[in-house]
């Protein structure tokens, strides 16, 4: 029961101050019921009624449902009622589901790592880029240390298990060390198969933990909060450093994110300890990692390609040029994120800059080169084609020779001999003259090459194989002795 003064200080301040009841009740240290009884007003104290709904007889037969099955979709319970007789519609339903769905909350510990001994792994999504006239997912390699929140962070253009071996060989570098214990999800590419606690690893995971001395340990399914400081990580690195960053390169934006590392993360303060920064923590921690070994592992892809009729080999909707003595043969390609290498047995026959754009050709000019080679030589092995490499005027002169009624072959073969008689320099200015002329036949240039012959010096050689009656000639030999006294001078003299 309100005193006689609170309910004339309530009456003043709603109808002479204006005041509402909510404001009313907070200042006065009074219930809201109770100032609206003290108003003394039927428009404040109406009783609200509820509308009936259609879904009210189901209600219990909802509530019951969803205490024996907390997770059942509300498509599914739609259709329960449904074939009890409820008339109304799906929304109704998920709106129902929505406020009787038990939520509880699970309790979690917080868990104490001693330093060197666990990390944590992750994949993050990063929507996509445009390479050339290729779409490829920006992904983010995170490895976040659990004593210090040390983290290595690397940008790829895919998930793939090369470059999710390739993040931790790097990561182990930078660190000058190994964890003990990394935590990880159950990728595709990792993890091969998983029924409860027993797991089938993927054989290059297992070598590498094999070369590092560390032991992997996937997440149970749906439980990312096990790795709960990996997590926090991705959501740092996305609304301090990838937000409204601007890159041009793969390259570039890798060696902002190295540099943000260094000054932004590392540079907060420790979680267990406000009073040092993450870079304090990881320097105690650096010393209880394991070595490394002498050489890293190797994280390059290989893979068995052959190529069909042409120069190029086929590799991640790209073609790579090849020497043309390895056409058809089967070679190795190995794959770095930068390098593409073609292997012919243990030797290197061809290197390649990777690229990242779709239906590219990387070639090498020098393997355009041999293929060219091979193909004058072998186009030089043909009457037409010897001709044609020694005298390229030739060509026209054939075609219009032909477009006259000659025949090809003997206009060719009479070239050929002109050819063997002239050579090459001469025979290029009687085409050429034969072409001015308007008379492009064998004929007219032999014509020619008989006016300059005579014009010059000297009688054209003649050519054994073309006089057959010269071929079987015999010539006794003689002593040539005598001649060769004659040049000497005489004893008396």
């Amino acid at each position: 029961m309100l005193a006689a003064e609170t309910v004339a200080e309530i009456r003043r301040l709603f109808y002479a101050e204006h005041w509402k009841i909510g404001t009313i009740a907070r200042q006065l240290g009074v219930h809201h019921d109770a100032v609206r009884h003290a108003l003394g007003t039927h428009r404040f104290n109406r009783v609200k009624t509820v509308r009936a709904s259609c879904i009210d007889p189901y209600l219990p037969f909802i509530r019951e449902t969803l205490e024996r099955y907390p997770r059942l979709r509300a498509t599914r319970i739609y259709a329960m009622i449904r074939a009890r007789g409820y008339p109304g519609s799906p929304l109704t339903v998920r709106r129902a589901v929505a406020g009787l769905r038990p939520t509880p909350r699970e309790a979690f510990l917080r868990l104490e790592t001693f330093a060197g001994e666990q990390a944590q792994v992750d994949w993050a999504h990063f929507g996509t880029v445009h390479v050339g006239r290729a779409e490829r997912k920006l992904s983010c390699f995170v490895l976040t240390l659990s004593y210090s929140r040390a983290l290595y962070l690397e940008f790829f253009l895919d998930q793939t298990l090369e470059n999710f071996l390739r993040g931790h060989v790097r990561a182990f570098q930078d660190w000058g060390g190994v964890p003990r214990v990394i935590l990880s999800d159950n990728l595709r590419s990792a993890v091969l198969d998983r029924r409860g606690d027993a797991v089938q690893f993927h054989p290059r995971l297992i070598e590498l933990c094999a070369h590092y001395h560390f032991t992997v340990r996937p997440c149970n399914v749906g439980r990312g909060n096990e790795k709960g400081r990996v997590e926090r990580a991705i959501q740092f690195i996305r609304g301090s450093f990838f937000a409204a960053r601007p890159f041009t390169t793969l390259e570039d934006f890798n060696r902002q994110a190295h540099l943000w590392r260094d000054q932004v993360a590392h540079a907060r303060p420790w979680p267990g300890d406000d009073s040092r920064k993450v870079s304090d923590a990881f320097q105690e921690e650096k010393s209880r990692l394991l070595p490394l070994p002498l050489h890293p592992f190797e994280t390059d892809l290989l893979v068995t390609v052959r190529s069909g009729k042409t120069i190029y080999i086929r590799f991640d909707r790209n073609d790579y040029s090849i020497p043309p003595a390895a056409v058809g043969r089967p070679l190795t390609l190995v794959a770095s994120d930068t390098t593409v290498r073609i292997l012919d047995g243990t030797q290197e026959i061809a290197r390649h800059r990777r690229s990242w754009d779709r239906h590219a050709l990387v070639t090498d000019p020098a393997h355009e080169q041999q293929l060219l080679a091979e193909k004058k030589k072998a186009f030089g092995s043909t009457p037409v084609g010897r001709l044609a490499l020694a005298v390229p005027e030739t060509e026209p002169l054939l075609d219009a020779a032909f477009q006259r009624g000659e025949s090809v072959g003997p206009q060719t073969v009479q070239l050929l001999r002109l050819l063997d008689d002239y050579g090459a320099q001469q025979l290029r200015y009687a085409v050429q003259e034969a072409l001015e002329r308007n008379t492009p036949r064998a004929s007219s240039v032999a014509f020619i090459l008989r006016r300059r012959n005579r014009r010059n010096s000297g009688p054209s050689p003649v050519q054994i194989p073309r006089r057959p009656d010269l071929a079987d000639l015999h010539v006794e030999p003689q002593n040539l002795e005598p001649y060769d006294d004659l040049g000497r001078p005489d004893e008396d003299d």
